[in-house]
């Protein structure tokens, strides 16, 4: 059986991610993670006919992946021909002013989750099969005020481009994405909770979920590596392998004030 694991579905990129992969044949059933049962129920309405598997999971608590496991164990001939780890959140604020719990949360989501999911599913994986790990354009650079988000995203771009060329032999593709943002997620509005000063006022040319996970997809097929899926995402690349770091963060600080 073809299956496709996503977290993070219940909303944004995860949950589009799914809508669009439900057109491919080849998918016989979408494994959906989140920790929102009622939207994972929901989305399973709309994706059928096909096949949907619901784990209601909080990836921050370690007790969730033995289940996964579990499941992936219990099933003859599985085959994972999709990976997407779009599960993850940030926080806007000065590292002082966020507490202690939601960093480690952040964290844990962001980089160990990936990570743990990727390797329980990667026996499960062979030739043709796509893991995408949902990064960011932040991971390009330290940003300050996006401080742990942003350096939990180098780790995964770090992690994403170190992976894929240790399984280029066996025709795994790993796709780094890495957006900048997207208007029509949650994700501002989470991130937002605790910016008590305004300190990003304005977000210029966001992209949507629709344009990002189409064009990340087709990235993934054609074997790109790390996909920048957006005109600024695209030119923070490129900046960022030029431009020293120091003069980048006082760009960052530049922008944010942007009104």
């Amino acid at each position: 059986m073809n299956i496709a694991i996503i977290t993070g579905a219940s909303s944004g990129l995860g949950r589009e991610y799914a809508r669009q992969l439900a057109q491919d044949d080849s998918i016989e059933e979408f494994w959906l993670i989140a920790r929102r049962e009622e939207r994972l129920t929901a989305l399973k309405e709309e994706l059928a006919p096909k096949a949907c598997r619901l784990f209601p999971l909080d990836l921050t608590q370690m007790d969730s992946f033995p289940r996964i496991e579990k499941q992936l164990a219990a099933k003859t001939g599985l085959e994972v021909r999709w990976l997407i780890n779009a599960a993850g959140f940030g926080r806007i604020g000065s590292c002082s002013e966020i507490d202690t719990a939601t960093t480690a949360r952040l964290v844990d989501l962001n980089c160990r989750a990936a990570v743990t999911l990727t390797q329980l599913a990667l026996p499960f994986m062979s030739a043709g099969s796509h893991i995408l790990e949902i990064c960011s354009c932040a991971a390009f650079q330290p940003i300050p005020f996006l401080t742990a988000y942003a350096a939990s995203k180098a780790f995964l771009l770090s992690y994403s481009r170190a992976l894929g060329q240790e399984l280029a032999p066996q025709h795994i593709d790993v796709t780094a994405v890495c957006p900048y943002w997207i208007k029509d997620t949650e994700f501002i509005t989470e991130a937002r909770k605790t910016d008590r000063q305004g300190l990003f006022h304005s977000l210029p040319f966001a992209s949507t979920q629709a344009e990002i996970a189409e064009r990340s997809l087709r990235a993934a097929r054609n074997h790109i590596k790390v996909c920048t899926p957006d005109v600024i995402s695209f030119l923070h690349r490129i900046f960022a392998s030029i431009l020293p770091h120091s003069l980048l963060i006082q760009a960052s600080e530049l922008y944010r004030r942007l009104r």
